[in-house]
């Protein structure tokens, strides 16, 4: 088996969420590793799916907001310093992957199956390293995870939205020793 690692400077872990029910905050993590152990990552022959998320790594633009998605009301990030990923069951169809596992969030585990879609395979002008592309989106419940902090709002509705629509832009090549 290869173990192929996604590119820091080449993927992306994004996120928004709707504000006050009028408005999207938008934000990312900018520090994460994405596995895939897998003879062929084309394939995904026996793939098994691993990843991490610093959650203190989040960035929505606003240092006040984000040390408040960083604290116990939402992640606890010094209590929950992860959000993890392990595969269970990995599914190919044509150029989609379907990858069932368990999902870790503020301490709470649930399984989840997230689509990618297989963008394809290039050369690197830097090195010459075969990379592999993939692409998802989906939207995770929030409270289903105990993130559960709210406010009403006057007008009606609550500030924050449970739904949060996550978009994941990754690109993999062969982990090097080292």
């Amino acid at each position: 088996m290869t173990i192929y690692i996604s590119d820091a400077v080449h993927s992306e872990v994004d996120f928004q969420v709707k504000h006050m029910m009028v408005s999207k905050v938008k934000g990312s993590f900018e520090e994460f590793t994405f596995e895939v152990d897998t003879d062929n990552l084309e394939t995904f022959d026996g793939a098994k799916v691993t990843a991490e998320i610093t959650t203190a790594s989040i960035n929505t633009g606003n240092e006040d907001r984000d040390n408040h998605l960083k604290s116990e009301d939402f992640f606890d990030a010094e209590k929950n310093p992860k959000i993890t990923f392990t595969s269970n069951n990995v599914e190919k169809s044509g150029s989609t992957v379907k990858v069932t596992g368990d999902l870790t969030i503020a301490g709470v585990t649930k399984e989840k199956t997230f689509e990618l879609q297989y963008n394809g395979k290039g050369i690197s002008p830097m090195g010459g390293q075969e990379v592999h592309g993939f692409e998802t989106e989906f939207t995770i419940d929030r409270e289903e995870f105990g993130l559960t902090w709210n406010a009403s709002l006057e007008t009606g509705g609550v500030l924050v939205s449970k739904d949060v629509k996550a978009q994941l832009e990754l690109q993999f090549s062969e982990k090097q020793e080292g």
